[in-house]
């Protein structure tokens, strides 16, 4: 059985979810597939969310936002997405420190954390509302076939279908993509030799929606406001950079040492850490397909690049990358071009390349210069974050990238969120 559609994209995660919705909103005359191997709920009910203490989170851009509200997403997605108010940037045992706030911008916050999972509900039911986006599962890209005219995509798993025609592929399944590989993509890696411990803090002072990043001598540390939207608590999302030794002694000691670790590392900004959750460690590298494109295939999210999180950049390039391709495909169709056509998709990259290198150049920069110990630089580290404090107008250039505002906007523009 062989089905035709316009867009097959391979991933119903995050990033293949939204595209999908997107190119719904912006492209309705296009004929939308997604390939996932996890079949849609049944029922998604988000009014019962409970968020959960351990649950993994994400840091939203403020043009991220925008995004999910252009969509009709953001209503209820800010339902559990706390505002960062405020972000202060410090190093350890350095006197100098840059703090950013949403009032100088006139917007009620510089970005937002949401658990995965919640994010994930809202998009499921987003899904499960549009018939007209085919959710095909479980199913495996097995195998793909590119002609002149189309892609024929062979499927492995429980779905009826067994290869699909499309007249672009686009590939999302991650930063662990088995299907990138097997098209063979050349990926290059840098490996920081560092890993990031992910849990969930409780502090005995509230949070007061600013978020933390604090660069030490082993490696940046971050702590992002969690829990309740309307009042600040003390919960935050702790993203620890750490050596694979470091790992090795901090990740499995009980819990009172492992917060007299962290304290000592982090300070007493936020009082007192009183409970860790779960924790998870990922090794962290820069994966970067230098040409995610190639004649009825496209990499977009994790796929075409992972980057340190030192930023929180990395999801909201991925978000802003889905909508340039949305952007693209919607210009090739009003000019009834081909959509999988290289010249179609080589204009896609030209557009997103300068945003692409700025946020790699900012992620990467970031840990190669506090990862410099030599006194000299460390002073000049320490007279740059006074400098950005005191400088309105490099403030403001600095906080535009931060709220994922310092590129061109999506088109058509999208609303500002509501319900922070």
């Amino acid at each position: 059985m062989k089905t035709s559609h316009d867009v097959v994209i391979a991933g119903g995660g995050l990033a293949g979810a939204t595209l999908a919705l997107i190119l719904r909103r912006w492209v309705p005359g296009l004929r939308v597939a997604v390939v996932e191997r996890f079949p849609l709920p049944e029922t998604h009910d988000t009014a019962t969310y409970q968020p959960s203490y351990d649950a993994r989170s994400t840091a939203l851009a403020w043009g991220t936002a925008q995004i999910f509200e252009s969509l009709g997403l953001w209503a209820e997605m800010s339902r559990h997405a706390t505002p960062i108010r405020h972000i202060h940037v410090s190093e350890r045992a350095r006197f100098g420190a840059t703090r950013l706030h949403a009032e100088e911008h006139q917007q009620p916050a510089l970005g937002f954390v949401a658990d995965n999972r919640w994010l994930g509900q809202c998009l499921t039911a987003a899904l499960r509302a549009d018939s007209a986006i085919s959710w095909i599962s479980p199913a495996d890209v097995a195998s793909v076939h590119v002609d002149a005219d189309s892609a024929l995509i062979g499927l492995d798993g429980e779905s009826p279908e067994a290869e699909l025609r499309a007249s672009l592929l686009v590939v999302a399944d991650g930063g662990r993509s088995g299907l990138r590989e097997r098209l063979g993509f050349s990926v290059s890696v840098s490996d920081y030799r560092q890993h990031a411990l992910i849990a969930n803090i409780s502090t005995s002072k509230p949070h007061d929606f600013v978020a933390y990043e604090r660069f030490t001598d082993r490696g940046p540390l971050a702590l992002l406001p969690r829990g309740n939207p309307e009042r600040a608590e003390g919960r935050a999302a702790l993203v620890w950079t750490l050596t694979e030794a470091e790992v090795a002694d901090i990740q499995p000691l009980p819990d009172a040492a492992f917060l007299s670790q962290l304290q000592a590392r982090f300070g007493w900004r936020l009082g007192r850490f009183t409970q860790v959750g779960e924790r998870h460690v990922y090794p962290l590298s820069l994966s970067l397909v230098q040409q995610p494109i190639r004649p009825r295939v496209v990499l977009v999210g994790n796929a075409a690049q992972s980057l340190h999180p030192v930023a929180g950049q990395g999801f909201n390039l991925a978000i802003r990358g889905l909508v340039g391709l949305a952007e693209t495909l919607r210009d090739a169709v009003s000019r009834e071009e081909d959509i999988g056509g290289l010249s179609v998709l080589e204009r896609y990259v030209q557009a997103q390349e300068p945003d692409r290198q700025r946020i790699i150049g900012l992620s990467d920069g970031l840990i190669r210069l506090f990862g410099d110990r030599s006194g000299p630089l460390e002073m000049a580290r320490d007279a740059g974050l006074v400098a950005m404090d005191l400088m309105p107008g490099l403030r403001h250039w600095f906080t535009r990238y931060a709220m994922g505002i310092g590129g061109r906007r999506p088109v058509p523009p999208p609303r500002k969120p509501e319900h922070v």
